[in-house]
């Protein structure tokens, strides 16, 4: 999965935790609320779709084991926790600016749009 593709999934992810977090606090049920997939849904997906199966032979000491695991998984965790880093970066830096004139969900909406745009592409 592309980087740019990873940072729009999280992105999404914030953006649906906000809508159901919305929800609680205005005491309704996530059915009635016609909500988007549950948050951990979401998350799941994002999961499933960028981490790599994994063969580990049965010899394998789990010195092996971690090394495998570790090789496999390392790209794809840095690149779903550098999304993640980004999208609260964007949001800590207009909060600790003191702005009102932007809802969370607006400075979501401007990464999204900069992400498409191809501001945050590896190499730029």
């Amino acid at each position: 999965m592309e980087r740019a593709e990873v940072l729009k999934r999280v992105v999404g992810i914030l953006t649906d935790a906000q809508d159901i977090r919305r929800a609680a606090e205005a005491g309704e049920d996530a059915d009635e609320a016609e909500l988007p997939e549950p948050t951990a849904g979401v998350a799941t997906l994002l999961l499933n779709e960028m981490l790599p199966s994994i063969r580990v032979p049965a010899d394998a000491s789990p010195q092996q084991v971690a090394a495998l695991v570790a090789e496999a998984l390392g790209p794809a965790l840095h690149t779903m926790v550098s999304g993640f880093s980004l999208a609260f970066t964007s949001l800590a830096m207009v909060h600790d600016s003191g702005r009102t004139d932007i809802s969370s969900i607006g400075v979501l909406q401007q990464l999204a749009l900069e992400i498409e745009a191809g501001t945050y592409d590896e190499g730029q």
